[in-house]
């Protein structure tokens, strides 16, 4: 299992209550499926709109489940931005 922290961003932020906190998982989706046990409800509902980034990396359309995690790692969650 890689340790590492995952940053919430925007609405992320406000519906998990932190800005940030430690993961344990190999995967993108297993620190995803923990964050949802952890924040059940609004965040649950922000994390279908969000984008992720892996160590600076864009997640795009791969699945969840082939996105590996590496020790001390960061994982970003961005939900959709307003402006122009």
């Amino acid at each position: 299992m890689a340790a590492g922290t995952i940053r919430f961003w925007a609405a992320a932020k406000s519906a998990a209550g932190v800005a940030d906190e430690p993961y344990t998982a190999e995967t993108l989706a297993e620190a995803l499926d923990a964050v949802r046990e952890r924040h059940p409800g609004e965040l649950t509902r922000v994390l279908r709109r969000c984008s992720f980034l892996v160590d600076g990396d864009p997640v795009g359309k791969r699945k969840h489940e082939t996105v590996r995690l590496a020790e001390g790692g960061t994982v970003e969650v961005l939900p959709p931005f307003a402006g122009g």
